[in-house]
């Protein structure tokens, strides 16, 4: 009896210590491609600069593997349908959008650029919200965290040695459609009731379909033409193109995975601490690696404003739970609470998905 007592403790420890690792290799997974990812994707376009195209493969990547995945049983996906695909086109033309703008400021601005203007994002959010969606002005707390998040933005514009206004235009557009992305994505995502790796699959692939199209208007498939058939031959297959560009596939791709199997795996407080905790990390990454990045006093201000995005969650996560509805109307209200969990599992995951 004591020798069977025995076995049975050493087992739930195995069982204990052996889902203690499996967490933790989600986790460290998540913060090295979420860190990681907004530097790779500079570098990626630094090496190959065919925005477009870089996107196109992207998508590429992530469909088949979302595909590939799905078949093998690790996730499950909707199944493409032209119905919904039709519902869903406007979404996947602002996220396109969204994809192009980002890859463009990338090309022209430094990665700390990047992140400065992504943080101002749930200002816009927060305005768009009240005036659109109609929803309840922000707390105080709230609304001093936003401010926060935009003195430091101002403060970091005001200070940038490297400003020019091809990479500001494209920080705009980039911050117009990634606002108006985020907004949109909620009401289709209540409306449609697909799953989340469901939203990965139609997002790259509608946009995947929409690539040629945006090559034609912007005149990059005579960019690519001529690198190579013409006098730039080679330029674009040098073997550190070829590595730029695996990389930021892969990336995209795991950041994905780890990212939702993260979410699920540790508490929703942990995931944002550790989403916070990467935004830090990308930019000691970034300072370390090259000089492609902001001066010291930007940096100053650029941490200035990710601590008002530190505020600003806590502010959100903080904010106490809406009272219970009447017992007859919970029945009524459960359609509706289920596509509401799929809605803020794809929210949390707008930054990474933006990212790639």
């Amino acid at each position: 009896f004591e020798g069977g007592n025995f076995l049975s403790i050493m087992a739930s420890r195995f069982e204990s210590s052996k889902q203690y690792y499996a967490t933790s290799s989600l986790v460290v997974g998540y913060a090295l491609c979420s860190s990681l990812l907004a530097v790779i994707n500079k570098y990626a376009i630094t090496k190959f600069n065919f925005p477009g195209l870089l996107t196109a493969l992207q998508y590429l990547t992530s469909v088949l593997g979302v595909w590939i995945l799905g078949k093998l049983g690790f996730l499950h996906h909707d199944p493409f349908s032209c119905e919904t695909a039709k519902k869903f086109l406007p979404a996947a033309l602002v996220f396109y959008l969204a994809i192009f703008t980002n890859t463009n400021l990338l090309r022209h601005a430094n990665v700390d650029t990047f992140i400065v203007f992504r943080s101002l994002t749930p200002l816009l959010v927060a305005i768009a919200d009240t005036v659109f969606r109609r929803q309840p002005l922000p707390s105080k707390f709230t609304f001093a965290a936003l401010v926060t998040i935009l003195a430091g933005a101002i403060g970091y514009v005001a200070t940038d040695s490297a400003f020019s206004l091809t990479a500001y235009s494209w920080a705009f557009a980039y911050l117009v459609t990634i606002t108006t992305e985020m907004v949109y994505i909620k009401h289709m995502v209540t409306n449609l009731g697909l799953n989340t790796w469901g939203f990965v699959f139609y997002n790259n692939l509608l946009s995947l379909m929409m690539a040629p199209l945006f090559w034609i208007i912007t005149g990059e498939y005579s960019d690519v033409f001529l690198a190579i058939y013409g006098i730039e031959t080679g330029h674009w297959i040098k073997p550190g193109a070829f590595l730029a560009v695996g990389l930021s596939c892969i990336f995209g791709l795991a950041i994905s995975f780890f990212g939702f199997a993260a979410r699920k795996a540790i508490s929703a407080t942990a995931f944002t601490v550790t989403g916070v905790i990467n935004k830090f990390l990308t930019v000691a990454i970034n300072v370390m690696i090259w000089d492609k990045h902001a001066s010291p006093l930007g940096l100053v201000y650029l941490l200035f404003t990710l601590l008002g995005g530190v505020l600003y969650q806590q502010s959100v996560s903080g904010s106490p739970p809406p009272p219970p509805p009447p017992p007859q109307q919970q029945h009524d209200k459960v359609v509706a609470m289920k596509q509401a969990d799929e809605t803020d599992s794809y929210a949390e995951g707008e930054t990474d998905d933006e990212e790639k």
